[in-house]
Order: structure tokens, then C-alpha cells, then sequence
């Protein structure tokens, strides 16, 4: 690239030296021949003519006038170049002062011309990766309000009913067993808020490493319901499973895998109890697996379809830490997806919610 810039410099130049040299000499061979004209009309000028002929020689005499209109002509065609450098000079001293919204104007095809296109290119991705850098350090911000929020709100009752008790301050031992309890169910989600936090935080910064193998997709799903069977039961649920071929191999990393599966489950039970039945399809689309995890409870806006997949975002905003989810299993399916080179969508009608997941069939 610096070559062919060079190069191109080099060019313009040697075609506006060229240019002026012509022009510079056929200027004066025209003053030479109109001088003539006029020489023969007045003799005194023409005695003149002469006598500054006598003192210069011939051939030095046409040589200071080819060259004082050789420099004449290469400084008129390089004035507009002079002018045009002195604009570039104005914009880019005008963005170093912090104004990246303002653009080098490129009105000439030459090396000027290209230097405010690399300019204004070079500003557009330090504007970019100085927006990138602000999203990162809010989403970092936003992070650590969310999970300190998120946290809080189970160990608060944790550390309530644990002073409690510590206090004596229950009338039997039923109560005791209830405060106790509370205590309990508060730990557990307090360990999944955790997890899923380290989890989706290994999978951000790559520190979590993909053991690649083939396996049965088919399989996996199959032994995936019979884990959540009693689970979907207590939700007054049932799954079911249907695929067009008992083997639809995919080449990935299986408890990563299942973790997208079991936290789309964990949704539908979640979300989708109204509806009494989580159906899992499996079919095949050219080189991809596809895995449809259908429910049937309530519909989700289409506003919030976009941001499904963001971390910690909840579609029912009034929804308690105590009902929802941790606020990051989704983003962690998409994550885990994606880096197995697939993709996660999820549709929505009053009739069913379905989460599509696709995933490359193995060579």
C-alpha cells in the first residue's frame, strides 16, 4: 500500500512537471512569434531586442524564458493542490481537538485526496473503538449493579432468618424447621445465581475450553426428559420428543451442549406451566441440526424478543428475583451456541413460544 501510494505521488508530480514545461515552452515560442509582429512595426523596440540579444546569447536567452514560464505554469497548476493541502490541514487539526464527527472533505483524486480518505477512515474506527470501549465499560458497570442486586436480595433473607434463629426468636420447633427451610431454598438460588455468573463469565472471557467429540444429539435430548421428568411433573407438565431420525450426530462439547437444553427446559418450566407440555422437535436443515424446544404458556412480547438473549434481562419487569431465573441462562445458551458455530432464536404468538437452536451436523 505505501508503494502504490509513493508511486502515485511520484507520477502526479512527473505529470505536472511535464505539463509545465510544455506549457512554458509553447508560451514563449507564441510571445517570440508575436514579438517579431510587433518588432517589424516598431524599430526602435526591435534596437532594443537587440541589444539585450548581444548581452545574452541566443540559447540562453530562450532557456530563461522557457524556465521563467516553466515556473509560472508549475505554480498555477500546483496552486490548487497548495490550497486543497491547506484544508486537510484546517479538518485534521480541527479533529485532533476531539470533533470525530467531522469529516475531511476529499475533492481531489491525488496523494492530498487519498490522505483525507485514509484520515477520515482512521477517525471512523477510533470513533468506533472508542464506542466500543464505553459500551464495554457500562455493560462491565451494569454487570456489577445487576449482580449486586441480583446477590443481595437471597442473602438479605438469608442472614434475616439465620438471626432469627440465632436469637431464639421462633415460638416451637415448626417454626424453627420453616425459618430454616427459608434459609435453605435462599442458599440454593444463591449457589445458581453464582454459578451461572461464573459460568457465563468463563464463557465471556474464554476461559472455559470446548472439548470437542461427536455425539448423538437424539440421545442427549432423550436422556435430558427423563432427568427433568420429576421436574416437569411437580410443574403439572409433561415433555415430549420427536425427530425424523434416531441418530443426528454433532461434533461439540456434550455438557456444554446440554446446558443450552437444560436451561431452555428450565425456562419452559418457568414461564410455560400454563401450558402443561414442553415439546422438543429435532429435524434436519442442510448441514445443521435443528433443536425446537416449544411451550405453551403465556406469549412473549414481541418488544422484548430482541433482548431475550441479553444478560440479566427478564421479560416481566415486576417479576421478583424469588420467581424469575437468574437472569443469565439465556445469555449463556447463546454464547455456548455460538461459539459451537450455531444460532439461537426464539418466536413468539399467543399459542406457543418455541426457541429454535441450530447446531452443524458432524463430517
Amino acid at each position: 500500500m505505501k508503494g502504490n501510494v509513493t508511486a502515485g505521488m511520484t507520477i502526479r508530480f512527473l505529470g505536472t512537471v511535464i505539463a509545465a514545461a510544455f506549457l512554458g515552452l509553447i508560451t514563449f515560442y507564441l510571445l517570440v512569434v508575436l514579438g517579431a509582429s510587433v518588432l517589424s512595426d516598431f524599430p526602435l523596440i526591435g534596437q532594443i531586442a537587440r541589444f539585450v540579444m548581444n548581452i545574452f546569447n541566443g540559447s540562453l536567452f530562450v532557456f530563461i524564458g522557457w524556465f521563467f514560464f516553466f515556473i509560472v505554469y508549475l505554480v498555477l497548476l500546483q496552486w490548487r493542490r497548495f490550497r486543497y493541502f491547506g484544508e486537510v490541514s484546517e479538518a485534521v487539526m480541527h479533529i485532533s481537538e476531539g470533533n470525530f464527527d467531522y469529516k475531511v472533505p476529499v475533492r481531489q483524486r491525488n496523494e492530498y485526496g487519498d490522505l483525507a480518505s485514509f484520515t477520515n477512515r482512521l477517525v471512523t474506527q477510533l470513533k468506533t473503538s472508542m464506542d466500543e470501549e464505553r459500551r464495554a465499560e457500562q455493560t462491565k458497570n451494569e454487570l456489577v449493579t445487576n449482580v449486586s442486586h441480583d446477590l443481595r436480595t437471597p442473602l438479605t433473607s438469608i442472614i434475616g432468618y439465620l438471626g432469627l434463629i440465632e436469637q431464639d426468636r421462633y415460638r416451637d420447633e415448626v417454626e424453627l424447621r420453616h425459618y430454616i427451610q427459608i434459609a435453605y431454598e435462599k442458599s440454593l438460588r444463591l449457589n445458581v445465581l453464582i454459578n451461572d455468573l461464573f459460568e457465563y463469565t468463563r464463557m465471556r472471557n474464554n476461559t472455559s475450553p470446548i472439548r470437542l467429540v461427536t455425539f448423538n444429539v437424539v440421545e442427549m435430548l432423550q436422556q435430558l426428559l427423563e432427568q427433568y421428568r420429576l421436574t416437569l411433573e411437580e410443574a403439572g407438565m409433561r415433555g415430549t420428543l420427536q425427530s425424523d431420525s434416531s441418530k443426528v450426530p454433532v461434533t461439540g462439547d456434550p455438557n456444554k451442549v446440554v446446558r443450552i437444553f437444560e436451561n431452555l427446559l428450565s425456562n419452559s418450566v418457568h414461564y410455560g406451566k400454563s401450558g402443561k407440555r414442553v415439546d422438543i422437535r429435532i429435524y434436519l436443515n442442510q448441514a445443521d441440526a435443528v433443536v425446537e424446544v416449544t411451550n405453551y404458556g403465556e406469549a412473549i412480547p414481541e418488544i422484548d424478543l430482541p433482548y431475550l438473549f441479553d444478560r440479566f434481562y427478564r421479560v416481566d419487569k415486576s417479576r421478583s428475583a424469588h420467581d424469575g431465573g437468574s437472569g443469565l441462562g439465556l445469555a449463556i445458551a447463546k454464547n455456548i451456541v455460538e461459539k459451537h458455530g450455531g444460532t439461537i432464536e426464539a418466536v413468539s404468538d399467543s399459542d406457543m413460544t418455541t426457541f429454535k437452536v441450530k447446531l452443524p451436523l458432524a463430517d
